[in-house]
């Protein structure tokens, strides 16, 4: 079996979590890197025995061994690296988001689907076997219809955090929702669907110095009739899991971070008292109160489901059009609080 190589283009605080998750994935390897800081790309590839160091993403691009580029540079930045690797018909995965904008995101997108490569976007909380679970349980419909679908990531960053391009509106693209919640907003939408309509607020309440927002509320109303809301905020102390709660006429349940936390609903099945016991957290790791406290087992999932998307020539389990649907819930939510009114969703 030939092996799947891949190219990494950044070396920051997740590229650790790309490339030990690619060369966990049998059949895969990193055999390239780039960075802006060519120190860093140098020390990164003797960390994780990487043989080829490029000057650039274009010389990256133009190694012919590599198949796949990973990204993992600032959220604002990954358009360039992106369109780069298209050129050269590389397939991608890029670490969440795909880029920053709507506008962004399409151009990627258009440009992957014109040269026939592959393109994912890192959202690893759905390989969870409690967030499967659930969403097993929607599209089964034990929830009836739904009422009450709500998102809530209340996490402590200190001040030290924001250093470099987090928090800059240019590298960064947002705050607190973009950066740390949008894999709650992205659970929240594979589960309940994208809202028709956002109304929300941001603002800064400890971490003044940064561009972006530390705290953010948005109330959601569905196509449905349901209604939601995401909270979002790096302000507070000590940090909560994350959690996401669906609720409906026939049943309810509640995750957090990626255990499975409430589980009822009116007609109980046998499956239930298994699927209450799910513990996931311990394999996946949570961010609530450090960046870093979170592990690589759902990259590898992701990328395990990507390699074999390579090679089956299919798209993978969340390709750009999947991935895109967060970007365009986070781009509603801070068009609503720059406007101060009511945003509507594309159906």
């Amino acid at each position: 079996m030939r092996p799947i190589r891949f190219g990494i283009v950044g070396t920051g605080a997740i590229a650790p979590f790309h490339a030990r998750a690619i060369q966990s994935v049998p059949g895969a390897q990193v055999v390239g890197v780039t960075s802006r800081t060519p120190e860093n790309a140098k020390r990164f590839a003797q960390d994780h025995r990487i043989p080829f160091v490029a000057a650039d993403v274009e010389e990256l691009a133009r190694h012919p061994e590599i198949e796949a580029i990973a990204i993992t540079t600032p959220s604002a930045l990954h358009r360039e690296p992106a369109l780069a690797a298209i050129r050269h018909g590389k397939h991608l995965m890029i670490e969440k988001p795909i880029d920053a904008t709507v506008e962004g995101t399409d151009e990627i997108l258009e440009a992957a689907k014109r040269a026939g490569v592959l393109v994912g976007s890192i959202f690893q909380a759905r390989f969870g076997d409690g967030a499967r679970a659930l969403k097993q349980a929607i599209d089964a419909g034990r929830f009836g219809r739904l009422v009450l679908c709500s998102a809530y990531v209340k996490w402590h960053r200190t001040s030290g955090y924001y250093t470099g391009w987090k928090g800059k509106l240019a590298e960064d693209g947002g705050g607190a929702l973009i950066n740390q919640a949008i894999h709650a907003v992205d659970l929240l939408q594979w589960f309940a669907g994208l809202p028709s309509e956002v109304f929300a607020w941001t603002t800064r309440v400890v971490h003044t110095s940064i561009e972006s927002e530390d705290t953010c509320c948005a109330v959601l109303r569905f196509p449905n009739g349901a209604m939601g809301s995401i909270e979002a905020s790096t302000a507070v102390w000590p940090g909560w899991s994350r959690k996401v709660e669906i609720c409906g006429e026939l049943g309810s349940a509640a995750m957090e971070d990626d255990d499975i936390s409430q589980w009822a609903f009116r007609d109980a099945r046998p499956e239930d008292e298994s699927i209450r016991a799910t513990r996931e957290s311990g394999a996946m790791g949570s961010g609530a109160s450090a960046p870093m406290a979170i592990r690589f087992e759902g990259h590898l999932r992701q990328y395990e489901d990507f390699v074999a998307a390579i090679r089956d020539n299919r798209a993978p389990a969340i390709d750009g059009y999947e991935a895109r649907k967060a970007v365009a819930l986070v781009r509603a939510i801070y068009d609503s609080a720059e406007r101060g009114v009511p945003v509507a969703l594309a159906s």
